[in-house]
């Protein structure tokens, strides 16, 4: 029979080894300071496209090979995490799994609560149908206030950050950089207030794409195809931020996380940081989000990438069905910008319609919204709001 000493002294030794061996496991969860889980998917050898089963019979593939790259051991806390690169902070608080699931959260921003009744009665409509395709998610509208106090308690460990998104001298740039934020931090989806769902997110990714197997949901926003392309958009091909799905701590979103942040502190030491949003695009609208996207996609610490044949624009351009490389989906312009007139987007019905944007410019003050905007395209755009109200209407959805 054990003497009480002899008990105390066992428990103690008992306690110290399952700490020890509790704390290996916590740091074979954290992610690799390099950025954690790489794409490990055996199904991705090369682009996939969901209207083929042999996707090297696809016109548009290119042929570029993307292999899923090789594991690297767990990094440990570094002694002083302050004092490393913005990227590597990043990484170790918000490690990456892509074999995870999906988390089930919907977020938004606006500048009132749906209680409040200064809510527009013409958002009420866009915000419920989310609610209503997605029955079991947490669905939350972040006000700006809320945002920031939001921020602080997840970015407090990472002070260049926090610093960035307060020092942000206007709504629409920290709008753009809270998506990107709570998305790294939490996942889920992310949509614009502006935005109805047309089909539950279960349904934006094919049957047979496997769902451990991706990380990053994106679609086209614009598609340009003329000679002229470079006078109305920033990029020949734009990816949209006004509807993202991911999980959390995916590289993509560190990545763009970290440019803001570096951009932003570099420009408030140099006096340049202006509520001039003209920049919008460029600084932390689609421009800098749809480079972030394709530098990912050709960056050899996460993938082997035929140096003359990268992933570009031509990969996508005219795609009508979802693609995948690596753990990143994207679906076409239909997808996201459904009714949008060009592009070769469907409409609202097409089975591909997944979101509906109706470009409300909702940072812009309202008597500026529609400035300029020609008859034809008033006419097309009041049309498709009369549709609009006429589907959420037989979804048993009604404005207030």
């Amino acid at each position: 029979m054990l003497s009480v000493k002899r008990a105390i002294i066992l428990s103690a030794i008992v306690l110290v080894i399952f700490f020890f061996t509790s704390s290996q496991r916590s740091q074979e969860l954290r992610s690799h300071i390099r950025g954690g889980p790489r794409p490990n998917v055996d199904d991705d050898a090369v682009l996939t496209d969901h209207s083929s089963k042999h996707p090297e019979d696809h016109p548009n593939k290119l042929v570029t090979q993307i292999n899923p790259p090789h594991l690297g051991k767990p990094a440990p806390r570094p002694s002083n995490i302050n004092g490393q690169p913005v990227r590597d902070q990043l990484a170790y608080q918000f490690p990456y799994d892509v074999s995870n699931k999906f988390p089930a959260f919907i977020w938004q921003t606006w500048k009132y609560t749906v209680a409040n009744p200064r809510f527009s009665d013409g958002y009420r409509p866009l915000e419920a149908s989310w609610t209503h395709h997605h029955p079991d998610f947490i669905h939350e509208v972040i006000t700006d206030q809320v945002a920031l106090h939001l921020i602080k308690h997840l970015y407090g460990s990472v002070p260049r950050v926090l610093e960035a998104f307060t020092s942000l001298p206007s709504p629409i740039l920290k709008a753009d950089f809270f998506r990107y934020l709570i998305l790294l931090a939490r996942g889920g989806i992310y949509s614009d207030i502006d935005t109805a769902a047309l089909k539950p997110a279960t349904k934006w990714i094919p049957s047979n794409f496997r769902m451990a197997s991706i990380g990053l949901v994106v679609g086209i926003e614009a598609d340009p195809t003329g000679k002229n392309w470079a006078e109305n958009y920033s990029r020949r091909l734009q990816f949209c931020q006004w509807t993202i799905q991911s999980k959390p701590g995916h590289p993509v979103l560190r990545e763009v996380v970290a440019r803001i942040t570096e951009k932003t502190l570099d420009m408030k030491r140099r006096g340049k940081l202006r509520k001039d949003q003209s920049g919008v695009i460029e600084f932390t609208g689609p421009a800098i989000w749809t480079d972030t996207i394709f530098d990912y996609l050709n960056d050899e610490n996460y993938f082997t990438v035929q140096k003359e044949n990268p992933v570009d624009f031509r990969n996508f351009t005219g795609m009508k069905n979802p693609k995948k490389i690596g753990d990143v989906v994207v679906l076409p312009v239909t997808s996201f910008s459904p009714g949008v007139g060009q592009f070769g987007a469907g409409e609202d019905d097409d089975p591909q319609a997944f979101v509906k944007h109706m470009f409300e410019g909702t940072w812009k003050p309202e008597e500026e919204r529609h400035i300029g905007e020609p008859d034809n395209m008033r006419i097309y755009r009041e049309d498709q709001e009369k549709k609009q109200k006429e589907r959420l209407k037989k979804m048993g959805i009604h404005q207030v």
